[in-house]
């Protein structure tokens, strides 16, 4: 019996939140794991990092070539929950550096492919489905938010509670309710293929890609490295610096995840009344705004609202910029959504040493001063990709 498309949709995002909820599971805690439970030294989380984020950019590419050709996406996605299962499966039988370096960076980094795939099928059911694609996307991060909110807090507390291998055990079964809902969620044959011409008026989409979408991808670097630097430096700026209590971050990420998931809700309202682009430049203007008030706060009540004021624009930002730089490839959104995800990953690797070596240079505070600047150079990318494409206002969700 076919299903309804409310079913469909609500199944597609259970789906898109149990392999984003195992992914969260596992991306904060291997370098954790590496370092408490393995006794090793700081660095060999770099080499980790290294080996699966390459891993996550040239699958995502791939992929995303087979899907934008019409390839069924249901063995992709199953490739990327079956080489979470054996990562985990193998890190829970043999807990070593070297299993860590070989399946774990195997496994983890490609089943991390899985979200792009899942975002590159999410367009196309809402085009099937008559859906305004920017509000599906909106719903699409959300529940991503949601998973991250989640994931996390769920590792760390079974870490402490039972221990550091148990970690693994619960990945484990998170990657085999993963892969048994994509059997009763998905078809077999699902597709999202790219149309067969496109608004550009050609139907090659292994064509180059053109300048206009390397601008957008160069706007979403630079506001995803801004926030990457500020996540990354907060937490020790507050305190360290300011002095806050130890349980301060925490209450920070709590409340800028909360902001965040009913901002991502916001947005297609927003693009409805000023456009797709009028409102990324305005959540470019706030994020400079947002990111040099975080890097004057002093009391844990400024950084309660300055955690809020983080949460609005990046909850903004989440969902508009995916929908940005996918107008901007209409002949090959699989690609575009590929690009997306790779940048955000590479901004998240190269977070890490900025912040590292302009703290150990001057302190923390800098590092959010200097966050603010590259937002600052974000807003100037998007100023100069200005004749980009402005989708149709968003009409309401079936």
């Amino acid at each position: 019996m076919s299903r309804s498309p409310a079913t469909a949709r609500l199944s597609f995002l259970m789906l898109l939140f149990t392999g984003t909820l195992c992914s969260s599971m596992i991306v904060p805690f291997i370098g954790f794991f590496l370092v408490e439970g393995l006794g090793q030294a700081p660095w060999m989380i770099s080499l980790y990092s290294l080996g699966a984020v390459a891993i996550t950019l040239f699958t995502n590419q791939q992929f995303a070539r087979q899907i934008d050709r019409g390839a069924p996406a249901f063995r992709l996605i199953a490739l990327a929950a079956c080489a979470y299962i054996c990562a985990s499966a193998s890190l829970l039988a043999i807990p070593s550096v070297w299993v860590v370096l070989s399946a774990g960076v195997l496994g983890f980094g490609l089943s991390a492919s899985a979200i792009s795939t899942m975002f590159s099928l999410g367009g196309a059911l809402a085009e099937k489905q008559t859906i305004d694609r920017p509000r599906f996307n909106a719903h699409m991060r959300a529940t991503t938010s949601t998973a991250w909110m989640l994931g996390p807090a769920a590792t760390y507390l079974i870490a402490d509670a039972v221990a550091l291998r148990a970690v693994f055990a619960m990945a484990l079964t998170g990657g085999v309710l993963w892969i048994t809902l994509l059997q009763i969620a998905l078809p077999r044959n699902i597709a999202a293929p790219a149309p067969a011409k496109a608004r550009t008026g050609t139907s090659d989409n292994t064509a180059p890609i053109k300048a206009p979408l390397y601008l957008a991808a160069g706007f979403i670097f630079c506001l995803s490295l801004a926030h990457s630097m500020t996540f990354s430096a907060l937490p020790l700026f507050y305190v360290q610096e300011v002095g806050l209590p130890g349980y301060a971050p925490g209450m920070a990420f709590s409340i800028k995840t909360f902001v965040e998931v009913w901002a991502i809700f916001g947005t297609p309202m927003l693009i409805a009344r000023v456009g797709l682009y009028r409102a990324l430049l305005g959540t470019a203007v706030l994020a400079v705004t947002a990111i040099f008030i975080l890097s004057t706060i002093t009391s844990l009540s400024q950084m309660l609202a300055g955690a809020a004021l983080e949460g609005l624009y990046y909850g903004l930002y989440a969902s508009l910029g995916i929908s940005y730089i996918q107008s901007f490839a209409t002949d090959r959104p699989a690609q575009a959504t590929a690009l997306y995800w790779n940048t955000l990953m590479v901004t998240g690797l190269l977070a890490g040493p900025v912040v590292g070596a302009v703290a150990s240079a001057y302190d923390f505070k800098s590092v959010v001063q200097l966050a603010a600047l590259v937002a600052v150079a974000a807003v100037g990318v998007l100023l100069i990709g200005r004749k980009g494409p402005n989708p149709a206002p968003a009409e309401p969700l079936r």
